[in-house]
């Protein structure tokens, strides 16, 4: 029996929970992109999946929409892939473990992938219909949103033919997005020797920070682990790394980092308990879950002193969070940074950030610093997955047209936003002249982390949204 059984809206939410048991991390979009086209040829509507794994779903307009303008439907297929560190899980083969309360929806011990599972699902609940009054639709599945919208990115656009294009990536019920931040990701790989080293193995660990999205919520103070450890370490006597590595995605603010060091300071327990004292009385409100660890462990090898040293240094003078809010919108971060990876291997650490600006100047000067630093420390530079803002449109028939609606429904307008965070809309603004976007969704809350929950109440007045917006284009 579903637990879903009984909510509405029923089929939506039927196919958030098939979805939901397929494996759809990014770049492991194979089978949901699959199962999106056995959905199709079931149906019988006519589709296309590329080489990267989108999928492009074609849909005649309703009974006296025929001729209208097409409506291109879009979302991701792919989520971020967090889990409490007692979770079993296998995002590679595991589906996830849905649970609801009355309230919201969420999934046991990991992050639930409403970002952004719940479009794909309205989208296929759309498509499934014959009895929505909707325009001729080009419903569009992206892959790989989560790691630099690559899937957007790589995608054939003559295969659409539409100018108006409903997004549904937002995650703040009431918000109407009319612009995004254009970003890249960059990363700084920092060649290491390593030595047999003398003295005392120290497994150092940084847990419990509260983390977040790196976009949205990048302004709010919550604390980078890569950055906190960098701090800490740099507070000890005598250090020598073998290892450090803290977060999984360049998007996804760090909650957790560990180190593995040696030193020969015979009182090193106890110079550890005063760094690590001072690290935690500087923490802000934003982090009161915070845990810093320290036990003794075997490190037969390290880094040599020198590169020890350029590698906490670098990691010290690195950037990250907000580099300069806008002076035209009130609140709005202009420019940022999230150190979101440091992975060690045997012979490099390689340290992985998300940049994100709406001005393209800002965001290339940026970049360039970031390349500066890692020829200062001779490390090897390089970036990926770069993409445009999306620019604010002064005048918008679709947001007109949405911003009535949902007056009409709800008897109240929407908030219109534009926001620090990448959306597809840029790259699909870019690339189809005229196309004229907006982006809105259900009401998430902490996604990208394994605290994430869906409001089930949302889910369904989002639906009836989009239903009556669709009727009415």
């Amino acid at each position: 029996m579903s637990i879903l059984e009984g909510l509405r809206p029923e089929t939506a939410l039927h196919y958030f929970e098939e979805l939901c048991a397929i494996p759809h991390g990014s770049r492991d979009t194979k089978r949901i992109s699959d199962y999106c086209v056995r959905f199709a040829e079931a149906h019988g509507l006519r589709y296309v999946q590329d080489a990267h794994n989108n999928v492009v779903i074609y849909k005649s307009g309703s009974a006296g929409y025929e001729n209208h303008p097409t409506v291109i439907l879009q979302g991701h297929l792919d989520m971020v892939c967090e889990k409490d560190p007692c979770c079993d899980i296998d995002f590679s083969k595991d589906g996830l473990r849905l649970k609801q309360d009355g309230t919201y929806l969420f999934a046991e011990g990991t992050t639930l992938g409403g970002d952004d599972g719940i479009a794909v699902a309205y989208a296929l609940a759309v498509l499934e219909s014959e009895t929505l009054a909707h325009p001729p639709l080009e419903v569009v599945f992206t892959v790989d949103e989560e790691i630099g919208m690559l899937g957007a990115d790589a995608m054939d656009m003559s295969l659409l033919s539409g100018r108006v294009m409903l997004n549904i990536d937002s995650e703040d019920e009431g918000i109407l997005t009319a612009g995004c931040a254009g970003g890249a990701t960059a990363m700084i790989t920092l060649p290491v020797k390593r030595e047999t080293a003398g003295g005392q193995g120290w497994r150092v660990r940084v847990d419990g920070l509260t983390g977040g999205h790196s976009g949205v919520e990048i302004h709010k103070g919550r604390v980078n682990a890569n950055k906190f450890m960098g701090e800490l370490l740099r507070k000890l006597p005598d250090v020598r790394l073998a290892r450090v590595d803290g977060g999984a995605k360049d998007n996804a603010i760090p909650r957790s980092c560990e180190a593995l060091l040696v030193s020969q300071t015979p009182d090193f327990a106890e110079r550890f308990e005063a760094a690590k004292a001072a690290c935690l009385a500087a923490l802000p409100a934003t982090e009161p879950h915070a845990v810093i660890t320290c036990e003794a462990a075997e490190a037969a090898q390290a880094m040599t002193a020198e590169c020890s040293a350029a590698a906490l240094d670098l990691l010290g003078e690195l950037p990250n969070g907000v580099q300069a809010m806008s002076a035209d919108i009130e609140g709005l971060v202009q420019t940022s940074l999230n150190l979101g990876i440091v992975k060690t291997a045997q012979e490099s650490v390689t340290m992985t950030f998300s940049v994100r600006s709406s001005v393209g100047a800002e965001k290339t000067a940026l970049l360039t610093r970031l390349q500066a630093l890692a020829e200062k420390y001779g490390a090897a530079y390089g970036q990926m997955g770069e993409y445009p803002a999306w620019e604010y449109r002064k005048d918008s028939c679709l947001r007109e047209t949405m911003v009535e609606t949902f007056e009409a429904l709800y008897g109240k307008k929407p908030v219109v936003d534009v926001i620090h965070a990448g959306l597809e809309c840029g790259i699909f603004s870019d690339r189809l002249p005229g196309l004229d976007a907006v982006s809105f969704g259900p009401q998430m809350h902490d996604i990208h982390t394994s605290r994430e929950r869906l409001e089930l109440a949302s889910v369904a007045r989002t639906w009836d949204y989009l239903v009556a917006v669709l009727a009415k284009l």
